[in-house]
């Protein structure tokens, strides 16, 4: 296999987690071939700066953007409303001011709201948080807020994670003389509601690197410059920490500012002095001085998100706040309670759902649609993300809201467009949302029939013109061999991985399948040979217990397991398919082409069905063509 590591594709018949019928209809894509040219600047290997460069990172690109990105510029170049919001605030913390913040019910909310709390007690103001309930009020700032602050005193109500949408509610604050500063990063609306100052992702320049930034982000340059206008280092290391969790436990994308200030605060992030932040640390067993994106990213935002989800979001925003160390590990253990409990109940969710599916007989219908009046709101977007990946599909569950309603939560496979498809429905919701990927909607329990008709023909267009399943395209070829520790520390210096910039997807092609199990919980266990050099690799929520080929091709990402005081690298399979099975489509100069073995060789075929046959190796053939086979044999694992 060539050293340069690149692939244009693994095929997988098999994806993890997903039925038999998506199997069956995996269309993978390629990308197309990169240089195998070494970079000295960096000595990277070449399997990873192949994947850079398929990201759009070029020789000079790779340090700049992504090991090293420039500071952060001036961010009151970047946002104009950034000099009135900071002036407002200045008086509020010299005067002692009553003040609310108004978040939201998600780690992105809970964490801005937190930042901001944090920061504004040590610099005077007198913050109070304000985060509407997930049961009882929705999402976002309303006007019964509005009011009960004003009755309250509050002069100045800072929201983070929303506001924009809320025209009633500001309409209301600025009838009752309450000040509004808005800190958002969703849509904005055509005209935008009464506010003192705005906040936002897109009043900064079009190449800005604020771009990315979620909502804490944004309470982080708003908290950063009343800091310096303050002169406040500790309100400044504070604001970092909470970046950092929230960022990552939001899953906003890892580029631009976002990336930088990333790598500033996570190596000082294991030595916090946020009690809540410490209790977090011990209560998930990480080892002391030692966090780190995965560490983040598994361990700590999902006892935060289970909070928002199930309980009260006060409880995240006092635990990240409070200095009282035992008052800290307290609140702690009610995160790590109702994360338990989350799990709990998305595993019984899931079951009744599969339950229900397997009910209806053998079809699975294009777009799944099952409802419960006793499913919890707070988890069941999480069990329709893993029943769409399980089968490919479309899906949307439903809890009963009350008063004859049902509330859902979609989640899509890539290619079909939550948001279009819910708008082609308006006529039969309440209330809907979302973008390509996922959504929400509120439907009246007698327009549930035919909601669920006209969401199967929209799902039914879209399969017939994409094929179902999901498609898995790796980034380049790796042999096992060069699977180590080494490898592993070069692979680090890419982190922090996520949203924009995931952990990279490999695959490596011929492997002898030598231990296969099941394990309890329904995971795949692998033990895998390739030139003599042996890896474990494991295949988490597998949903299948076939017996594999004796020789496969497998997609996969790595992960360092550590097991009975060893570090031991592993394979986290993504997908699994035979050895020299099925075709592989091919991109390349904006043509498509179908690609498959054929003994020894390659068979290709373009949109309009003409067919090449030839060797790996032919001098014969015309340059592109060449070109074209040599990329083939690479999807397909045959070259040498």
């Amino acid at each position: 296999m060539p050293s340069d590591g690149q692939a244009m594709t693994a095929a997988a018949p098999r994806q993890s987690g997903q039925g038999p019928e998506a199997a069956q209809r995996q269309q993978p894509v390629g990308p197309a071939p990169v240089s195998s040219a070494a970079d000295p600047a960096h000595e990277l290997p070449a399997e990873l700066l192949a994947v850079l460069r398929r990201r759009g990172f070029n020789e000079g690109g790779i340090l700049h953007a992504l090991l090293d990105p420039p500071p952060a510029p001036d961010p009151y170049a970047h946002f104009p409303d950034l000099k009135p919001a900071v002036a407002r605030l200045v008086r509020a913390c010299q005067s002692g001011e009553r003040l609310a913040i108004c978040g939201d019910y998600d780690a992105d909310g809970m964490t801005s709201t937190a930042l901001l709390m944090g920061v504004l007690q040590r610099l005077g103001a007198q913050p109070e948080a304000a985060i509407p309930s997930r049961q009882d009020d929705g999402y976002g700032l309303n006007p019964a807020m509005v009011q009960r602050l004003a009755v309250d005193g509050v002069g100045l109500i800072i929201t983070v994670d929303n506001g924009v949408s809320a025209r009633q509610a500001l309409d209301q604050a600025a009838a009752l003389g309450v000040d509004v500063i808005l800190t958002d990063h969703h849509s904005l609306p055509t005209e935008l509601p009464p506010h003192l100052a705005l906040v936002h992702p897109a009043v900064t320049p079009v190449d800005s690197p604020f771009r990315g930034l979620a909502g804490v982000g944004l309470a982080h340059v708003l908290a950063s410059a009343l800091c310096s206008q303050l002169r406040s280092r500790d309100g400044q290391a504070i604001a970092l920490d909470l970046f950092c969790i929230g960022t990552i436990a939001d899953m906003a994308p890892l580029l631009g500012v976002n990336r930088r200030w990333l790598l500033d605060g996570l190596p000082q992030l294991g030595q916090t002095q946020l009690a809540g932040l410490q209790a977090l640390h011990r209560l998930a067993g990480l080892e002391p001085g030692k966090l780190d994106a995965e560490a983040v990213g598994f361990q700590l935002a999902p006892r935060i998100n289970a909070v928002g989800r199930l309980g009260d979001p006060l409880v995240v925003v006092e635990l990240l706040t409070t200095t009282d160390p035992e008052r800290a590990v307290e609140l702690a253990r009610q995160c790590d309670a109702l994360n338990r409990q989350r799990r709990e109940l998305c595993s019984a969710i899931e079951a009744e759902a599969l339950a229900l599916l397997d009910a209806d007989g053998q079809r699975i219908p294009p777009f799944l649609l099952l409802a419960q009046t006793h499913w919890h709101h707070g988890v069941i977007g999480i069990v329709a993300a893993r029943l769409m990946e399980r089968y490919g599909r479309p899906v949307a569950l439903l809890a009963d809201e009350g008063n004859g309603r049902l509330r859902a939560s979609v989640r899509a496979p890539r290619g079909f467009a939550v948001d279009q498809a819910l708008q082609a429905c308006s006529d039969l919701l309440e209330r809907y949302g979302g973008h390509p990927a996922a959504g929400g909607f509120t439907v009246r329990a007698e327009s549930l029939a035919e909601l669920e008709a006209r969401l199967d023909t929209l799902a039914q267009d879209w399969l017939s013109q994409a094929g179902a399943g999901i498609p898995v395209e790796p980034e380049a070829l790796l042999r096992l061999e060069r699977i180590d520790l080494d490898f592993w520390q070069q692979l680090r210096r890419l982190e922090p991985f996520g949203i924009g910039h995931p952990a990279p997807l490999f695959w490596s092609s011929g492997c002898q399948v030598v231990e296969q199990r099941l394990l309890r919980g329904g995971h795949l266990q692998l033990l895998l040979e390739q030139n003599g050099e042996r890896r474990r690799a494991i295949g988490w929520r597998w949903h299948g217990d076939e017996v594999l080929p004796a020789l496969v091709d497998v997609a996969y990402r790595l992960r360092l397991d550590h097991w009975q005081g060893e570090d031991r690298l592993q394979l986290e399979l993504v997908a699994v398919r035979s050895t020299g099975a099925g075709e592989v489509l091919l991109r390349r100069r904006e043509r498509t082409y179908w690609c498959r073995r054929e003994q020894g060789g390659v068979l290709i075929r373009n949109a309009a069905g003409e067919e090449v046959r030839s060797g790996i190796d032919n001098d014969q053939l015309h340059p592109y063509l060449q070109a074209l086979v040599r990329d083939a044999a690479l999807a397909l694992g045959l070259a040498a």
